[in-house]
Order: C-alpha cells, then sequence, then structure tokens
C-alpha cells in the first residue's frame, strides 16, 4: 500500500496533514539530510579558509559556486541517492560524505581535496548540528509565529471585551466580578512571558570529535587552536559553542527549549478548557458553519471541537516534550546510541503543537460573547457585594464586620433588596451609604478594564 494522507499511520501525515505540511522542510528525513549536506559543505568550506591548512588551498570562485549549489539545489533526488549509498554503508551520516565525493569528482579542485570532507568529526559533530539547525529553523518559522498569532488573536479578544462585567468564580463558586477582556488578557500576559523565554533559549552546538578532546584533530595539526577554530565555525552557523562534552553535544538546551514549550502548551491548554466551560455555560456561543454536523444524532448541537481538538494534540506533544527532556540529557559514559531514534522525533512534539495551536485559533474565530446570559449571571449574584460592603465596614471601625456578611449572605438567597435592607441600618455617613446602593454586581470590577488594556498594550510593544 502507497504512503497516501489516507494511508498514513500517524495522524501528523493524515488527517492533519495539511496543519504541518510546513514542517517537512524541517523535521523530515529529508530535512535532516539538508542540514547533514549543509555542515559537511560548511566545514570543507572552512578548511580552505584556514591558511594554516596548506593541503586545501582557498577556493576558486568556481569551487564555491559549486559547493554552493550542492546546498542551495538540494532536492528530493539528491536525498534519495543519499538513502541509496546508505543500503551499502548502512551510516547515514556516511552516506551524505560518499555523496558530496560523486558530486565533486568532476572538479578537480575539488577532487583532490575530497578526503578533507568530513575531515576529523564523528558522526554526532555533524548530527548535533544538524540538529540544532532545525530547532533554530523551527523556531524562527514556525512556533514563534504561530505564538505571535495566538497571543494577538487573544489581544483582539481581550480588547473587545476590556469592558465587559462578568461573574468571577473560584472554586466553582460565584466571586467577585471582573471583565470578560480582563480574564482573557491574562492568558496573553502569561503566554507572553513565555515566549520570550523560548526566545531566550540558546541552542548549542560540539564541534570537538570523536570523544571531546580533538584527538584526531591535534594528532593531524598538533599546532593549531582548534577551540578557537571550532568555537568559530559553530557560531558562524548562528549557534551557540559548547566547548565542553562527551562524545555527544549533552542536550541540555534541547531540554530546556522543550520545557518552555510544555509551559506555553499548559498555559494554552489551561485557555483552551476555560473557554470550553464559558461556552458550556454559555457565556460564549459558536458560530455555525454551512454543513458542519455536531453531532450524529442531536441536531442542536454545536460542540467545542477545536478546543477539544487542541487540549488532545497538547497532550500528546508535552507527552513528547517530557519524555525527550528527560531522555536526552542522560547518556551512558561517553555515549550510547539511545538518542539517535529519540532524536528522530524532536519534530513530532512541535507538529501536535502546531495543530493544537491552529484548533484553537479556529475555535477563537467562532466565538460570539452571549452578553444576556453574563448578565443574568451577575444580576442573580448579588451575594459578590458582600466583600466590598464589609471592606468599607471594616474602614469604618465597624465591628465584627466580616461575621455580619457572613451571616447575611452564606447559603442565604441575596438580593439587591436584602442587601439595601442591610445598608441602611449600618452605622455609616449618609454618603458613605450612598456609595454602597450605588454598587451592583456589574459595576464592582476594580480595575480590571485597565488592566486589561495595559496588557494588551505591552503586549503588541513585545
Amino acid at each position: 500500500m502507497e504512503l497516501d494522507s489516507l494511508t498514513a499511520i500517524s495522524p501528523i501525515d493524515g488527517r492533519y496533514g495539511n496543519k504541518t505540511a510546513p514542517l517537512r522542510n524541517t523535521f523530515s528525513e529529508y530535512g535532516l539530510i539538508r542540514f547533514r549536506l549543509l555542515v559537511e559543505v560548511r566545514w570543507l568550506q572552512t578548511i580552505s579558509a584556514n591558511s594554516d591548512i596548506v593541503e586545501v588551498p582557498v577556493f576558486s570562485p568556481n569551487a564555491m559556486k559549486l559547493l554552493e549549489s550542492l546546498i542551495d539545489d538540494f532536492s528530493l533526488s539528491d536525498a534519495a541517492r543519499i538513502k541509496e549509498i546508505e543500503l551499502t554503508t548502512n551510516h547515514d551520516v556516511k552516506a551524505v560524505e560518499y555523496f558530496l565525493k560523486e558530486k565533486i569528482a568532476g572538479l578537480d579542485e575539488l577532487k583532490n581535496v575530497s578526503e578533507f570532507l568530513h575531515f576529523a568529526c564523528t558522526s554526532e559533530d555533524i548530527n548535533n548540528i544538524s540538529h540544532a539547525l532545525m530547532l533554530v529553523e523551527s523556531r524562527e518559522s514556525h512556533l514563534l509565529p504561530s505564538h505571535k498569532e495566538l497571543i494577538e488573536a487573544l489581544c483582539k479578544l481581550a480588547e473587545q471585551h476590556a469592558g465587559v462585567a462578568m461573574l468571577a468564580r473560584t472554586h466553582g463558586q460565584t466571586a467577585s466580578p471582573t471583565t470578560l477582556g480582563k480574564e482573557i488578557a491574562i492568558f496573553v500576559h502569561r503566554l507572553q512571558r513565555q515566549v520570550e523565554q523560548l526566545s531566550n533559549v540558546q541552542v548549542l552546538a560540539k564541534f570537538n570529535g570523536a570523544v571531546g578532546n580533538f584527538n584526531a584533530h591535534l594528532a593531524a595539526y598538533p599546532d593549531l587552536d582548534w577551540m578557537s577554530i571550532s568555537q568559530n565555525f559553530v557560531e558562524s552557523l548562528d549557534l551557540v559553542w559548547n566547548p565542553h562534552t562527551t562524545q555527544i553535544e549533552s542536550h541540555d538546551y534541547i531540554a530546556e527549549y522543550f520545557h518552555s514549550l510544555v509551559r506555553f502548551n499548559n498555559i494554552t491548554l489551561d485557555l483552551c478548557r476555560d473557554l470550553w466551560s464559558y461556552i458550556s455555560i454559555g457565556y460564549f456561543k459558536q458560530k455555525t458553519v454551512e454543513g458542519e454536523v455536531g453531532s450524529s444524532t442531536m441536531p442542536h448541537k454545536v460542540n467545542p471541537i477545536d478546543f477539544e481538538n487542541a487540549e488532545g494534540n497538547i497532550g500528546i506533544a508535552n507527552s513528547l516534550f517530557t519524555h525527550l527532556s528527560e531522555k536526552l540529557a542522560i547518556s551512558r559514559w561517553q555515549r550510547d546510541l539511545s538518542d539517535s531514534t529519540a532524536l528522530r522525533n524532536i519534530g513530532v512534539g512541535i507538529a501536535h503543537s502546531i495543530i493544537a495551536y491552529q484548533s484553537c485559533l479556529k475555535g477563537l474565530s467562532k466565538l460570539e460573547i452571549n452578553t444576556q446570559a453574563i448578565s443574568q449571571d451577575l444580576d442573580n449574584s448579588w451575594e459578590v457585594l458582600a466583600e466590598p460592603l464589609q471592606t468599607v465596614m471594616r474602614r469604618h471601625g465597624v465591628d465584627q464586620s466580616y461575621e455580619k456578611l457572613k451571616e447575611l449572605t452564606r447559603g442565604q438567597a441575596i438580593s439587591q433588596a436584602s442587601l439595601a435592607e442591610f445598608i441602611d441600618k449600618l452605622p455609616l455617613g449618609a454618603e458613605t451609604k450612598s456609595q454602597l446602593l450605588e454598587l451592583t454586581p456589574s459595576s464592582y470590577i476594580g480595575n480590571a478594564k485597565q488592566q486589561a488594556i495595559g496588557i494588551i498594550d505591552n503586549a503588541r510593544k513585545q
């Protein structure tokens, strides 16, 4: 059976293939090979540029043009040829080296120095940089743009409803009112912080040979400063140099990278569950889509499936991120190969995250506020004004303020009239009583609106 979106085992390449297709260039087998080839070519160019390695003269423009074309024009057929070579070598990195030797064989200038391809390298030198470049590319081209798109969608929702009074709930019970916009803006504030942390994760790479000591390098060229050469090479690829490793880069930065994503995802999950609940109690309606079916048997239903889809995919993504963060930081002695197969899945968690973000965005686009339900909830919850009443009473020295309000409200049905009667009997001045009588659940929102606007403004400055 041929591979197709209908025959793919993973929904990443099947059901959700249209959402994750942009990731294929980065995280597929083709993507890994592409990055390996780039590292091998850049290393050969670096050797050529080093005047102390006289065996490899500075490449001519013609040679450089050929090498650059190998990177720029790398194709699926090139990757297929490398996989064909791998059938013989049974070694994926060595197959890239042999492919490059084939490609440069027609130019004597490069053919004569072909043994300097993969010079003094262990496979992990090539692989760890390739994985680092994958994570940089995915962060800049996919993750951060998706994060910022989600944050902006929330900013718009929070801005639109910044002043809409809403009953808060703590422990599932009625609590002091807030605004819908402020509660959405809180997620903006939280998510923005995680975007900054992900942006600041240093992506590390090592390039120091078989066990990290430049053994082969110094055997061939004992007088060269290989530490500086390694650092300059890694930094030329816009990565952060890790000077001290075993055979492998220690992968601690990958744990930092994934832990940051777990935090962003958990906040998004919290958002999805809150929105799901607001839909459930009628604070939001969902726009209907022509032709969509909510239930196979109940025609009236419009299910919050987008938020549920996001929740499910975040669960899978975070499980993978957590496992990889724990697994990759551990290796027996100077290395074992258990990290190799695990590293092939670094794109899977990111793919599930991207699916989740898109589902969440789709859900947000369907929301319509139900002001009637929100207002009715507030009008039925006059007990929430027990907080400001007892606080003002405390200010004016009324004895047993909290206890008096507790006796009045706890387990009791409270109305505007019963509160007014209570206020009228308080030993307070006329002006203070008048101010308390003007309070309603919908007006008792503190500075919620101002907070929402401030959060939105700050997020848009980032």
